[in-house]
């Protein structure tokens, strides 16, 4: 996979599609790499230009020492998205992905054209929860967060069968400074008062069985953007596009062909 150079820093990115389709970006959660956005790909259509990238600490982009600030992580985004050349998108932001998201349609509309925010909320736990699991990452490294992870974004039937094992290595091979990171960013971050100030067209997706961001949680944050849809996946937790791909993928070109095509 090619990667970026932005200002010395690299990014990795996987860009797919023909080069005048519709441009759809998707961005990841804590702990994960572009390949989770894999078991949607297949259903989405072929006239996407489809954008996937690694963020900072993470997959295969470059590791800095922690720690990582939202606005860093936002720039990290607007600087790729520029050097690509790609503006007016549909932003597809998971989680840690969704805050990152929030924070760029903010300070580059010219780049987003349309908003999904997916199990994410303008505010996710509190500094004191992601200061004690910082504490446990720091003692027994992603390996002591890892099953307590799994717990919260998956259902019980998901976490039982053997496709679980995929996601348990993704969290295990993110590097430990990039996990601290990223949990830091998250911890530091509050977007209700910059998120309540959109008005771009906004689509929240809700698990109903997520621990970590819950349907509630997600549609308040989905809620401060006037005229904004919101769509609850059932039988599905923090990662809908994993335990329902079908139904996230038709909610989400539902979405793009009402407001982009």
């Amino acid at each position: 996979m090619p990667t970026a150079d932005l200002d010395g820093f690299r990014l990795n990115y996987a860009l797919t599609g023909p080069e005048d389709g519709v441009p759809v970006v998707f961005s990841n959660g804590l702990g994960l790499s572009l390949a989770m956005w894999e078991p949607l790909l297949p259903l989405l259509p072929a006239n996407w230009r489809i954008l996937r990238y690694d963020r900072r600490g993470h997959g295969a982009s470059q590791v800095t020492p922690p720690p990582y600030t939202m606005g860093q992580l936002v720039r990290d985004t607007e600087s790729l998205l520029d050097h690509l050349g790609i503006t007016a998108c549909v932003f597809v932001g998971l989680s840690l992905g969704g805050m990152v998201a929030q924070g760029l349609a903010v300070k580059r509309p010219d780049l987003i054209r349309a908003l999904v925010l997916s199990n994410t909320a303008a505010r996710i736990a509190t500094a004191k929860i992601w200061h004690e699991r910082a504490q446990l990452a720091r003692r027994g490294g992603l390996a002591a967060l890892v099953e307590p992870s799994l717990e919260r974004w998956f259902t019980p039937d998901f976490r039982s069968s053997p496709e679980v094992g995929l996601w348990r290595e993704m969290f295990l091979a993110t590097p430990l400074e990039g996990w601290l990171g990223g949990a830091q960013a998250i911890a530091g971050t509050d977007f209700y008062t910059t998120t309540a100030a959109l008005t771009l067209p906004t689509l929240g997706i809700a698990g109903d069985r997520d621990g970590s961001t819950p349907p509630d949680l997600v549609r308040e944050t989905t809620d401060l953007i006037a005229g904004s849809d919101f769509a609850l996946i059932r039988k599905a937790g923090h990662l809908p596009h994993v335990e329902q791909p079908a139904l996230y993928a038709e909610i989400l070109m539902r979405f793009v062909q009402e407001h982009v095509t």
